[in-house]
């Protein structure tokens, strides 16, 4: 008998995606694992990592829906310095205003107060070579979605859109941890490369787009 996901689509993003993009984004937040248990705010991964592609860039958003409805995203943009220009200078102000401080003492911070000062101060990896890989891209699957190929077709179909507009390269970031996902990157062709500014929590990965 096939899974639900096994005929699942990939398809532009909706507005009506937003709440269950980011729920995606908890359940694979740790590592690529479930982060639900360490964060109070289950909204905090999703204003980091997903909301601000869904307003800046909804036509590089793409949604895999199955069954049950959506279990994955891939989310990009084409010119990575302008887009964190917006994010820096447009998308995080207001969303500051509405968010609590973190608390007074690092050594004792919660999950939530981690990411509430990565709101406050974002932590930018970009490739020493930006100019060689200017895009970039975020990709996530529910459990129930991985495993069937729907990764491949997600990053393939961000990468068609990206070359429809003329883009040479694209990077991402991963967890030097999750070597599940440096695996998956790898068959599909990316990298490791420098960064400009190196985070040992990152490994930034990049390929050509043809």
């Amino acid at each position: 008998m096939s899974g639900p996901s096994e005929g699942a689509i990939v398809r532009r993003y909706r507005p009506a995606d937003r709440a269950a993009l980011y729920a995606v984004c908890l359940a694979t937040g740790a590592d690529g694992q479930d982060a639900s248990k360490a964060f109070r705010d289950p909204h905090l991964l999703g204003h980091r990592y997903v909301g601000p592609y869904l307003d800046l860039e909804p036509r590089l958003a793409f949604t895999l829906e199955d069954a049950h409805g959506p279990c994955g995203y891939v989310l990009g943009t084409a010119d990575s310095e302008r887009f964190y220009r917006a994010f820096l200078d447009e998308w995080l102000p207001p969303l500051r205003d509405r968010l609590p401080e973190p608390g007074p003492d690092p050594a004792r911070w919660s999950e939530d107060d981690r990411l509430l000062d990565e709101l406050r101060s974002p932590t930018l990896t970009l490739p020493a070579d930006l100019g060689a890989h200017p895009a970039h891209l975020h990709v996530d699957l529910l459990p129930r979605a991985q495993g069937l190929g729907h990764g491949r077709r997600m990053v393939q179909t961000l990468l068609t859109a990206l070359a429809e507009r003329a883009c040479v390269g694209v990077h991402l970031g991963v967890s030097p941890r999750n070597q599940r996902a440096i695996g998956f990157y790898r068959r599909l062709g990316f990298e490791a490369v420098p960064a400009a500014n190196p985070d040992a929590g990152t490994l930034l990965m990049a390929r050509a787009i043809p």
